[in-house]
C-alpha cells in the first residue's frame, strides 16, 4: 500500500544522504525511482541532489506552482516507478503537497519527502506544515547540537557570525550560513 512519508530534521542531519541511500536500495533491487528536488536550489548544480559526504545523483526539479500530480503521472507513463523521492520538501506549496497525496492515493506510488521542519525563526515552512498535517508516516532524522542534545532548531548567521533575527524565510545556504541547535541554545542565540 502506497503512503506519503515525511522525513524531517534540521540542517546537516543527513536527509539527502538518507534519500539517496533509500533510492539506491530500490534500484539495487531492480526497481526504478523518480527523484525530484527544488529547481532554485542549485548548491550541487541544477537538478542534482547531493550530500555533504560526497554522494549525489541527478534529479528532476519542481518549481513554484508546478502540478506534481501531473509530473508524476507523466513519469509513470514512461515506465514503472517504484517510489518517488522529493528533496527540499519544505519548499513545496500546500497545493503541491496535496498533489503528492493524490499521487499516492490515485496513482498508487509511494512518495518519500525529505526536508526541514522549521526555518531560522522557528516557524514551519508551508510545505512542512502541510506534510505534518497530511503525511501517512513521519520520521525524524536526528542530528545533534554542539552540546550533545538533539538539535531541533536552526539559526541563520550573518556575515559577523551572529544569529539573524529577521529576513526572508528562504535563503539557500549550507554550513557557512546555518547552524543546527537544541532549543535552549537556539533561544540563547536568538537572545530569548
Amino acid at each position: 500500500m502506497a503512503k506519503l512519508y515525511f522525513h524531517y530534521s534540521t540542517m546537516n542531519a543527513g536527509k539527502s544522504t538518507a534519500l539517496l541511500q533509500a533510492s539506491h536500495n530500490y534500484r539495487e533491487g531492480g526497481m526504478q525511482t523518480y527523484l525530484i528536488t527544488a529547481q532554485f536550489d542549485k548548491r550541487a548544480g541544477r537538478g542534482r541532489i547531493a550530500s555533504r559526504i560526497g554522494i549525489g545523483e541527478d534529479a528532476d526539479t519542481f518549481s513554484t506552482g508546478e502540478d506534481l500530480f501531473a509530473k508524476i503521472a507523466a513519469r509513470q507513463a514512461q515506465g514503472p516507478v517504484a517510489c518517488v523521492f522529493i528533496d527540499e520538501a519544505q519548499f513545496l506549496s500546500k497545493d503541491q503537497v496535496w498533489q503528492l497525496a493524490r499521487a499516492v492515493d490515485d496513482l498508487g506510488v509511494p512518495v518519500m519527502c525529505y526536508g526541514l521542519r522549521v526555518d531560522f525563526q522557528g516557524n514551519l515552512f508551508p510545505g512542512s506544515a502541510a506534510l505534518l498535517a497530511w503525511a501517512d508516516e513521519m520520521r525524524e532524522v536526528r542530528t545533534i547540537c554542539h552540546c550533545g542534545r538533539k538539535a531541533t532548531m536552526v539559526i541563520r548567521r550573518g556575515s559577523d557570525g551572529r544569529a539573524l533575527h529577521e529576513g526572508e524565510q528562504v535563503v539557500i545556504g549550507g554550513n557557512e550560513t546555518y547552524v543546527s541547535l537544541c532549543r535552549r541554545h537556539w533561544r540563547a542565540a536568538m537572545d530569548d
